[in-house]
Parts: C-alpha cells; structure tokens; sequence
C-alpha cells in the first residue's frame, strides 16, 4: 500500500469511499445522505459492486471505504468486504451502531480483510449521542459494538461531529475517548447539506477555538486525531509545529473533495465528494479513474490556482484549500474561500 505522501492526487485518489446503500434506521441530525428505512431499488447490484471494485483495483487508493447508510442493510455487505480484500485493497468499513450490526460477528469481519471500523460518537453522553442520531437506544448499541470491537482486536476509528449541540461537551470527550481507545479520533465538521442545517454550524472564531483546543489535545492523548471538512486544521497544526521547530507531519497532506478523495454514490454516481452534489459519471458506464483524471470539476477543484477571495491568497492552500463542499452549500461556488476560516493570509510560503 502507498503511503499518502507517495500519491499524486492529479494521477489517483488516496481514498475511495462507497456509499453501499441509504438504507439505515438511525435518524442522525447532520446526516448528508437524509437516509432512509429502505434500500434504493437502483442500488448496485453484487456483481456490480463487484465491477466497480474491480475499478477500485486499478485506481490504487490507499484505502477503499465501505460505508452507507448503513451498509449492513446490504445482505450481501461481508461478500463485497471479502472481495475488496482478496483483491489486496486496504478496506474500512463504516456502519451505523444498530442492533444488526451487534449481530455480526466482527471477528469474522476482521479475518475477512477489514482493516479497520469507524463507529459515530456524537455525544460524550447517552442523552447527547441518543438526541443527535434521533434514535433512543443508540448509545447503547454504540458502546456495545465498540465492545465487540475491542474483543475481536479489530482497530476502531471514532468519529465525531461536533455542532452547536455538542460543542459544549468537548472537553467530555477526552476521558470517554481514553476509555474507548480509539485507533484515530476523526473530527467532522459540518457541511449543511441533507439532514444538516446552517443553524447548527459553528462559527468561524468557534471552529478555530475547536481547532486549537484539539490540537491541545492530540499532545496529551495516545491516538490521532484528524478532520473531515474541517481542511484549515491543517494549518493549525502547522503553526504550531513551526513555532515548536517540528518536523511537517505527513497527515497535512492536502486530501480535499475531488483531491486524493472521490465519492461513489449507492447507485453507482461518480463524485467529488459526498457532500458536494457534482456527478462527473456513473461506474456502471464509466470507469473510475479515467473520470477522477479527466472530469473537468475533478480537474478543477485539484487546481488550487482557480480558488478565489482568501482561499486563494492563502500560503497553506495546497495543504488545505479550504471546504470545498462547504463553500459550496454557503454560496453556491465551489471555489469560493472556505466561508469558517478567520485566518488571514501573509501571502508567503507555508
């Protein structure tokens, strides 16, 4: 497997994420898929979702993502892992917390070639977790399936969306995260699309505050902590750690929407990312990695030079680029400055 700093995102993604199916019974506040109680009838089909992890092969990502919904409404969800696998891709699998996943046994999962299980936690809470994902019972199944996680020795990602409704119980959240021990805490911030809604989004100087503080953290704290729509806290680290005379970390590395990272839909969509609504192609006519080369918005949105107001001024904008998908749903141009940074740009070299 290539290490993300051996990837040219103009040639190939470093993650490929597959949104199996919408189907899922949670109810969560911020979700951007708005996903429902049953399967898409134009769903990919076993043997197409097989094709299209043929294509997944020849895209070379670091890591193929199985996620949903809940892709484990899929009654065929341990074949394509198992597939992914013998076909030596590096696969994660993203379900939802649910009863159907206690019943899967994880071990099995594990031996079948998943490498690592992201589980939400949105909440440092029961009331918290149980209020964002909009089903009582939900922190219960949460901490069930981290549980079976840990006995099946199969590493854990947790994944946090932090909101107006939750911000408060950040620093809740350090001792939780030491008990569960996590593998790497990812941190999303908000993208008001689907189920989220712009009121519930942080400001800039909150986001920034959110930044520093987890930058705090991550020195204190035996697992790493990264972001998703959340690029500037890229720059964040860097300050710091030029200010500390350290090394640049490998994981500012500039993944972004359409840049290292391209999203296929549960009917087989080709797009930037999930949370930005362009449809480049469609795998079951298209292949792959001729669309994430060669799209003209794939193309676009790798080309930091097009980025306008700060975004584009700014030294840390290969490393970052600010949310494309954010900017996009606050404006309606991808290309916009990422409309929660409060940083100025020095025009100079990062």
């Amino acid at each position: 497997m290539q290490t993300i700093q051996q990837v040219d995102f103009d040639l190939q993604p470093y993650l490929v994420v597959w949104e199996t199916t919408r189907a899922c019974v949670l109810a969560c506040r911020h979700c951007r898929a708005a996903s429902q109680p049953r399967r898409h009838p134009q769903e990919l089909t076993t043997e197409e979702g097989q094709r299209f992890i043929d294509q997944v092969v020849r895209a070379k990502p670091g890591i193929f993502i199985i996620t949903g919904g809940d892709p484990t409404q899929r009654p065929d969800f341990r074949e394509l892992v198992g597939y992914a696998a013998k076909q030596g891709l590096r696969v994660a699998f993203s379900p939802s917390a649910t009863p159907k996943l206690l019943g899967v046994n994880l071990k099995e999962l594990k031996d079948l070639g998943v490498a690592r299980m992201s589980i939400s936690v949105d909440g440092a809470c029961r009331e918290t977790h149980n209020a964002f994902r909009g089903v009582a019972g939900s922190w219960d199944w949460t901490m069930q399936a981290l549980k079976n996680a840990r006995e099946a020795d199969l590493p854990i990602q947790i994944n946090t969306t932090f909101t107006r409704h939750n911000i408060g119980e950040l620093d809740k959240f350090k001792p939780l995260l030491e008990e569960l021990k996590p593998s790497t805490w990812s941190v999303f911030l908000l993208v008001p699309t689907g189920r989220g809604k712009v009121a519930d989004l942080l400001s800039g100087q909150e986001i920034e505050d959110l930044f520093e503080r987890l930058y705090a953290l991550s020195r204190s704290v035996p697992f790493p902590i990264k972001t998703t729509e959340g690029q500037h806290y890229r720059r964040v680290v860097l300050q710091h750690m030029a200010a500390e005379g350290a090394q640049r970390p490998a994981e500012t590395m500039g993944v972004n929407d359409g840049k290292g990272f391209v999203f296929v839909s549960h009917v087989g969509d080709i797009c930037p990312s999930g949370f930005l609504p362009y449809v480049a192609g469609n795998v079951r006519t298209d292949e792959l990695i001729e669309v994430y080369r060669h799209s003209p918005i794939f193309v676009e949105l790798r080309n930091s030079s097009l980025l306008k107001g700060k975004c584009g001024r700014c030294e840390y904008k290969e490393i970052c680029g600010g949310s494309r998908a954010r900017a996009y749903a606050m404006t309606g141009d991808h290309l916009a400055e990422e409309p929660f940074c409060v940083y100025q740009p020095q025009n100079g070299k990062a």
